[in-house]
């Protein structure tokens, strides 16, 4: 039988004390981020595994951590917000923490209902996945556990917003369809229902504005989306349609290049379209979008770092956190120049 490893084997090989290993490995002051680092990799090279019931019981602490999710946002498999989960749970494992997931249903969120697993102890910290109502923020942010918040942000400098950077990647993939000759550029999303899609929309107009092109024109192919509250519903296609479209995400880009094909509208011979996330939405011979990557990994790695900080009483500094996305090309934008 293999023989277990422990933090003092780590420790005799690194030359250091087992407190520094246990320092290390639970994420708390007093070890250097360089030596952190170098222990966390002689653990992993080691094989090391954390008898977690056993810390648990040590630190008083139960090392799971709850993630919310509205309803509205999960399709499991597809869904932007499924992958963002699996790859906070992944950053979590990593750390010997298990991810508790709760799906908030509409109820629940209207009556502003403090989550059972808090009220239950059985986390010690909480991550919110998109955007909540205004009464469930103000709810989630009060309870006696961490709470960070992913992909929204509310005007609040005492908490902690992760977010990808909507206005600055949207302000370049319409600038990108410019650049290819189009200035009747629509937009499609509900820029009440978010704060990722009311930034995206505010880059999309930076865009417009900076190339002196008719905002009043553009308006007309405004097109909405979903409901307020951030649930899918279906959309028509204006009556004249534009020479290109920005979608607030890829889902809705695939669902516009149906509505378009189905009215014998080619994508992009006739009409250009751009999505944003990046992610495989592709349910058959699509073409492929011309989108926005969102660094998921890198969100969820800064979400979990800022939760382990804020659990172990690490002073974190509060406020939002953009994490830098990068412009995809694929096949979905003619150049009408040519």
């Amino acid at each position: 039988m293999a023989k277990t490893v422990t933090m003092g084997d780590i420790a005799k090989i690194l030359n250091v004390s087992i407190v520094t290993v246990s320092k290390a490995l639970s994420n708390k002051e007093g070890v250097s981020d360089e030596i952190r680092e170098k222990i966390k990799q002689k653990a992993n090279d080691m094989g090391y595994r954390c008898n977690v019931a056993a810390k648990a019981l040590r630190d008083g602490l139960t090392y799971n951590v709850g993630i919310i999710i509205a309803e509205r946002f999960i399709e499991v498999g597809v869904s932007y917000y499924w992958q963002l989960y699996k790859k906070v749970a992944d950053e979590l494992m990593k750390l010997n923490y298990y991810a508790v997931f709760e799906i908030l249903d509409l109820s629940d969120e209207q009556k502003a209902a403090v989550p059972k697993m808090v009220l239950d102890n059985k986390i010690d910290g909480i991550i919110v996945l998109g955007q909540v109502s205004k009464n469930y923020y103000d709810t989630i942010k009060k309870v006696n556990v961490p709470v960070v918040f992913m992909d929204f942000y509310e005007k609040d400098s005492n908490q902690d917003f992760i977010v990808a950077d909507n206005f600055y990647s949207m302000y370049l993939l319409t600038s990108h369809l410019i650049e290819m000759g189009h200035e009747d550029i629509g937009f499609i999303g509900n820029i009440k229902s978010t704060s990722s899609i009311q930034d995206r929309y505010l880059g999309y107009m930076k865009s417009l504005l900076e190339n002196n092109i008719d905002l009043h024109r553009c308006a007309k192919w405004y097109v909405s989306d979903r409901n307020n509250d951030g649930k899918y519903t279906s959309f028509d296609l204006p009556e004249t349609l534009p020479t290109a479209f920005v979608c607030n995400c890829d889902k809705v880009a695939y669902e516009l290049i149906d509505k378009l094909e189905s009215k014998n509208y080619k994508v992009p011979e006739d009409i250009s379209v751009v999505g944003f996330d990046n992610y495989n939405f592709l349910k058959g011979n699509e073409i492929g979008i011309t989108t926005v990557e969102v660094d998921m990994k890198a969100m969820a790695q800064t979400a979990v770092e800022i939760l382990m900080k804020k659990i172990n009483n690490i002073k974190v500094k509060r406020g939002i956190r953009q994490v830098s996305s990068k412009i995809i090309l694929k096949e979905s934008v003619k150049n009408i120049l040519k």
